[in-house]
């Protein structure tokens, strides 16, 4: 192989490619796909070159009835396709016709992943260039109930399962995946998937979906991301009574058996994979979730979307509203519905940004922040029984039961909702909101839908349509007394894919809460005068590859400041930097 591998292309080997300066963000490009302009011919490698039968059952390489005459010929494929040839736009086209007679998400769904499973580049042609309409099917609202119905819909494995069975052999588990070189891991034991709850095994339907978003949305190539599912049993009664659920028929592992597996799991991936890999936790339950980010954010490259994504989306959202409500940051008092991952994570991000602008302690800018769990308002006589992750935010108060009386009492100008329980911003609290608000912010965060905490034609019609609003999943336009309006959608999809390209690009080590402002702060800054003219505190999803650039950039700057990146020299233009890193799902010629 390596003889057939030394073919000299401009006088210089493809084994002979320098990785440092091959584009992709530092993954060794060993057969020269990527260092390639679109018009020059790459050869379509697996363990030997792909061709005839094997070739059409390659996604990374299929390209289905779009194989050329030549390439028919050149590569054993004569009779196996109908003559017809065909183009990747007249494909996509057909595709997307298809799609559409679907009436059911979960059928659109599933005919996605099938497509991902057979032309890996002509699903993110898909999925690019029809975002906005096709998110909601491969992300959340759709993947949630793709989860709950996963082993009845389960056809082909798309990532790494490791259980209780593989203890003290998750090196070799890792070593069983195909690709040598990974950029992004992300890692879910599906405790806490979305607003639904322990889905076990499961889950693995999320870190599927994320990485899916990686690469359509944020560039990273598809080859060097890696979705995995730590199934350490569920609680769910109903799953383990389920014929057709894939994972462990055990009740959860818990304490030190838990926490052995996951540190081995951590150590194992460092070893395999390095210092770089970006290793992203998803739907963890909240003791694991605060646990896990403390243990390893000092030693590994590792974030929390659920904690810091969503909490870098939301103060994006939140600065770009000052736009619409006025004041500074400083000046808005926020309460939350909901003290977990998500209300604590945007809580911190929010007191440490107004920190970062005032100069004054995050202690103290706390006290701008109220939240309200289960028990009600989150006061200093609760502290004792209080988690220690919700002791930062009890602040001196009169005990507080309701939402509505904590509305009353608080007066606040932003009302977040993170509590994963739908219907929770009852008409009586947007009206109390709106009586001290001209312009209420309305985030009703949980997801999916189902569990939203109210809906867009419900916070315009309570307010009167002067709320500003938006929402975890997608609401449709509504109008009212003659106004349409277009809700916001407050998705991570617009943080998480450009801060890993960023953290990519830059070979950053360690993730640091101020690289997390920085791409708080790029996502703002897209935010145009025509979007906020439509009320919009977000940029279209129609612009998220420019949109994640900018925050990669920005992220990237930071880590240079921060000293934690390894990338030297820094590129001049790290914008420019960040879209010459970015895969194209464009078909290739092969030679």
């Amino acid at each position: 192989m390596e003889s057939a591998l030394k073919e000299v292309r401009d006088g210089v080997s493809v084994l002979d490619l320098d990785p440092t300066s091959a584009v992709g963000g530092g993954v060794e490009d060993v057969y020269g796909e990527d260092a390639a302009t679109e018009d020059q011919l790459v050869t379509p490698w697996t363990f030997s070159v792909a061709s005839g039968y094997s070739l059409l059952r390659d996604p990374q390489y299929n390209k289905g009835l779009a194989f050329t005459e030549k390439e028919r010929d050149a590569h054993y494929l004569r009779g196996l396709l109908p003559p017809a040839t065909s183009t990747q736009q007249l494909q996509e086209k057909k595709l997307m016709h298809n799609i559409r007679q679907y009436q059911v998400p979960l059928q659109k769904y599933m005919a996605l992943t099938e497509l991902q499973e057979r032309n890996e580049r002509l699903f993110y042609k898909l999925l690019i260039d029809n975002v906005e309409e096709l998110l909601p099917i491969v992300y959340t609202p759709t993947v949630g109930e793709a989860c709950q119905k996963y082993g009845s819909i389960f056809r082909r494995p798309q990532g790494l399962y490791i259980s209780l069975k593989e203890k003290g052999r998750i090196l070799e588990v890792l070593k069983n995946w195909p690709e040598r070189t990974i950029q992004v891991i992300v890692v879910t034991d599906g405790e806490r998937i979305l607003g639904l709850g322990d889905l076990g095994c499961q889950g693995m339907g999320i870190p599927v979906g994320k990485l899916a978003l990686y690469t359509a949305l944020g560039g990273v190539r598809p080859s060097a991301c890696l979705p995995i599912t730590i199934d350490v049993g569920t609680n769910n009664e109903q799953l383990l009574k389920d014929e057709f659920y894939i994972g462990l028929r055990q009740k959860r592992a818990t304490g030190k058996e838990y926490a052995e597996l996951l540190h081995e799991f951590m150590g194992a991936v460092k070893q395999n994979y390095g210092e770089k890999v970006v290793v992203q936790f998803e739907d963890f339950a909240n003791h694991n979730a605060f646990e896990l980010l403390a243990k390893y954010r000092n030693t590994h490259l590792v974030f929390n979307d659920d904690i810091q994504g969503t909490a870098a989306v939301v103060l994006a959202g939140v600065v770009a509203a000052l736009k619409l409500i006025g004041g500074t940051l400083s000046e808005h008092k926020f309460l939350f519905l909901g003290a977990g991952e998500a209300g604590t994570g945007i809580a911190e991000l929010i007191a440490l940004e107004i920190s970062k602008k005032t100069n004054v302690p995050v202690e103290e800018t706390r006290k701008k922040i109220w939240l309200v769990d289960s028990k009600g308002l989150i006061v200093s006589s609760r502290k004792e029984s209080l988690q220690n992750f919700k002791k930062p935010w009890a602040h001196e108060h009169e005990p507080v039961k309701d939402l509505i009386d904590a509305v009353k009492a608080i007066k606040p100008t932003v009302l977040i909702g993170t509590s994963g329980i739908g219907k929770t911003f009852t008409k009586e609290v947007i009206e109390a909101l709106a009586s001290f608000n001209e312009k209420p912010l309305i985030l009703a965060l949980s997801n999916p839908t189902s569990q939203s905490e109210c809906t867009a034609e419900e916070a315009y019609t309570w307010t009167k349509g002067r709320a500003i609003f938006a929402s975890g999943s997608p609401f449709d336009p509504f109008e009212y007394d003659g106004k349409v309006y277009i809700p916001g959608q407050s998705n991570n999809a617009y943080i998480f894919p450009g801060f890993g390209l960023g953290l990519v690009i830059s070979g950053a080590i360690r993730v640091h809460d101020d690289m997390l402002l920085a791409a708080s702060e790029a996502l703002a800054g897209q935010v145009s005068k025509e979007n906020f003219d439509k009320g919009l505190i977000y940029p279209p999803f129609s612009k998220i590859r420019k949109i994640s650039a900018e925050i990669a950039a920005n992220v990237a700057a930071k880590a240079y400041e921060l000293g934690v990146a390894t990338r030297l020299p820094r590129p001049e233009n790290l914008v420019k930097y960040a879209e010459s890193c970015m895969y194209s799902p464009l078909y290739r010629s092969y030679r």
